[in-house]
């Protein structure tokens, strides 16, 4: 099995990319977000998942292994196959996807494109108590950053959710239930910005809770 693939981006498609490593291009399917954030020529590093069939091999790339985790996570909700889930995640990053089902807020889910009312209502329903630990995961796995450019700014960019995992994981520690603690950070989060630090998210999930 591949698990991880580390070369320079040969050629973008639409869902696709070729990534060559030493001389051997690898057709890796990808997140729209992904694919916006490579650069032909550029180097870089992807989580893979591998899916093996009778009659072929696909490769599935993600910048993380929490945004792998999410990718397999999604597959077990009904209706959820793999395009559907990589236009999900396409469409929400890891921590906003996160967030969205602690909230409820179908509607977001909503606007990825081949999804539903139904669908995005299942999502959130059945992933609800999944989603704190995938969050919180993100603590401890570091991102496969990309080599330059639009990747390296995307992957610096995508510590927005750490404040947010370390303060989901400090209301677990206190007690709190993780879905719980989950939606009472989120909240804190949607009302506090995308600048609030650990500490701050605490204080307004402890009110939250507390309510």
């Amino acid at each position: 099995m591949i698990g991880k693939l580390k070369g320079l981006v040969d050629a973008i498609g639409e869902s696709h990319c070729i990534i060559d490593v030493n001389g051997v291009g690898y057709e890796v399917q990808a997140s729209a977000r992904t694919l916006r954030n490579m650069e032909i020529g550029q180097p870089v590093t992807l989580v893979i998942d591998t899916h093996v069939r009778e009659d072929a091999i696909r490769l599935f790339g993600f910048t993380s292994e929490v945004e792998r985790s999410w990718f397999r996570t999604l597959q077990n909700v009904q209706g959820v196959g793999s395009k559907v889930a990589l236009a999900v995640l396409g469409t929400l990053s890891p921590h906003d996807l996160s967030n969205a089902i602690a909230l409820g807020d179908w509607a977001s889910v909503e606007q990825t494109p081949g999804v539903g009312k139904k669908l995005a209502l299942r999502i959130v329903a059945e992933l609800k108590d999944k989603a704190p630990a995938l969050a919180v995961a993100g603590l401890h796995v570091p991102a496969a950053v990309n080599g330059a450019g639009k990747g390296a700014r995307e992957a610096s960019a995508s510590g927005d959710g750490h404040a947010t995992a370390e303060a989901i994981s400090a209301l677990t520690n206190l007690g709190y239930n993780p879905a719980q603690a989950s939606q009472a950070i989120a909240i804190a989060a949607r009302d506090l910005g995308a600048e609030a630090d650990t500490a701050k998210l605490i204080r307004r999930g402890l009110r939250e809770l507390a309510r």
